[in-house]
């Protein structure tokens, strides 16, 4: 295959996004539904529940309009009918049996159970690995690349599944995971001198200050790329040039999706690589009416994946909320773009006002080093309904000086109330005392379930 190439998928990746992309989506979905129809008992309950005669309708906007949105909420319900048998939803929500599947991941089930990723081998392959291959193909990955792998390699989707998928690519592989620490990332890095970095933004923030507080610095790890997913950070402004400066390295977003971004020096979001294997909608968060895709559009993402055997997405949320661009990209790629906002279960409604920790995370970068930039959002009550005012832990910074803390503390509820229209209470916190992560970082105290 030639290196030189624009994409790594010259039969697809010119076509997203067009006329011909949809009328692919609309021939591979009706597949889909009567493979799901025959083999997935959940899903043909939902699709007679909402009278889809699935040999006869005629666009996918029929189709969506019909059929309710699936999400954690209905997902703990079909839990709780199979009795908490997650094998037993598999197979129920599988076009395959369980029996098909090399490999299980899933969400790190903080909010309950775990969600499972049932994959075969054509799911590894297919959807999740050519999206990966997609994306650091246009970031500039190529075969003579190693890459430094710091995702969880414990159950997490963005681990072991994203690893395999990757290997399609031809780079080299080093997989640290997550669970061996930051001090054996930073020793495999200087022993295998990596050219990319895998993991979580709030990894990537830790190990820069680790190497900083050991007088080195980020930069001598010599890294020339930087995909990060799992959380917002790598497409928050505030904390993307933290890194970027931190490293010396570009920076790419992935996931939310079937997406990563683009290497234009502006971030543009996330660029929706595989139209043929995914279609996406946004929806009202309330509602869920479907809000039209143009530019500037906001809402939940809901996804339906027209290929696929164990991970099926059918009119799906995962709780993200996005806002989209459909006008071209400057980079001169193919793809609309989105941008994770926040998450429906992140969302905290203080005095009529929406607040997400993104956006409380991207102001306080603006105070480093006065601030660490660490936080976290203390909550008395189940969300997202928080009597003011919101309670924030915020930690100093090794430049905060005792004698300016009340001159500070003005200065940040000032601007909490211009650009987030809240005046949170601060909880000051000394330098470190917040604990770190090299997992999601952890930006909710969830006092009311002590």
């Amino acid at each position: 295959m030639q290196s030189e190439r624009p994409y790594w998928n010259m039969e697809a990746e010119p076509f997203l996004n067009t006329p011909e992309m949809k009328a692919l989506q609309f021939k591979k979905l009706k597949l889909m539904l009567q493979r799901l129809h025959a083999n997935a008992p959940f899903f043909r309950k939902r699709i007679e529940g909402a009278k889809i005669n699935i040999d006869n309708f005629k666009s996918f906007e029929e189709f969506s309009k019909s059929l309710p949105v699936y999400d954690k909420q209905g997902f703990r319900e079909h839990v709780e009918q199979c009795g908490g048998d997650l094998i037993k939803l598999m197979n129920e929500e599988m076009a395959v049996n369980v029996e098909d599947l090399i490999l299980i991941n899933s969400t790190t089930g903080t909010t309950g159970e775990p969600t499972p990723y049932p994959l075969t081998m054509n799911d590894i392959n297919g959807g999740w690995g050519e999206t990966m291959c997609r994306g650091v193909w246009r970031a500039g990955l190529r075969e003579k690349d190693r890459v430094l792998f710091c995702f969880a390699l414990s159950m997490y989707l963005a681990g072991t599944g994203t690893m395999l998928g990757l290997q399609r690519m031809g780079a080299t592989i080093v997989p640290v995971g997550a669970e061996s620490g930051t001090d054996r990332i930073i020793q495999m890095a200087k022993y295998f001198k990596p050219t990319a970095f895998m993991g979580t933004p709030s990894l990537a923030v830790y190990l820069s200050e680790k190497l900083k507080n050991a007088e080195s610095s980020a930069e001598t790890l010599g890294l020339k790329y930087l995909f990060c997913a799992g959380e917002a950070g790598a497409g928050v402004p505030e904390i993307r040039d933290k890194i970027v400066n931190g490293y010396k390295a570009k920076l790419f977003d992935f996931g939310a999706g079937f997406g990563m971004s683009c290497d234009h020096s502006e971030y543009q979001g996330m660029h929706w690589l595989c139209d043929d294997y995914c279609i996406y909608e946004l929806v009202d968060p309330n509602t869920r009416e479907i809000i039209p895709l143009e530019d500037g559009a906001r809402g939940e993402a809901v996804f339906t994946t027209v290929e696929g055997d164990g991970w099926i997405w059918l009119r799906t949320s995962i709780g993200d909320i996005h806002e989209v661009t459909m006008s071209p990209c400057p980079c001169g790629k193919t793809g609309f773009r989105y941008k994770v906002v926040g998450r429906t279960d992140d969302m905290l409604k203080v005095k009529g006002v929406i607040v997400y920790p993104a956006a409380i995370a991207g102001l306080l970068q603006n105070f480093v080093p006065r601030l660490s930039g660490e936080f976290r959002i203390v909550l008395t009550e189940k969300p997202p309904l928080v009597t003011p005012p919101l309670k924030i832990k915020v930690e100093k910074g090794p430049e905060c000086q005792a004698e300016k803390l009340k001159e500070l503390e003005k200065e940040l509820e000032g601007t909490f109330h211009n650009q987030l229209k809240i005046r949170p209470s601060i909880i000051w916190q000394e330098t470190g005392e917040l604990e770190r992560s090299t997992y999601k970082g952890e930006k909710f105290e969830k006092l009311y379930k002590k």
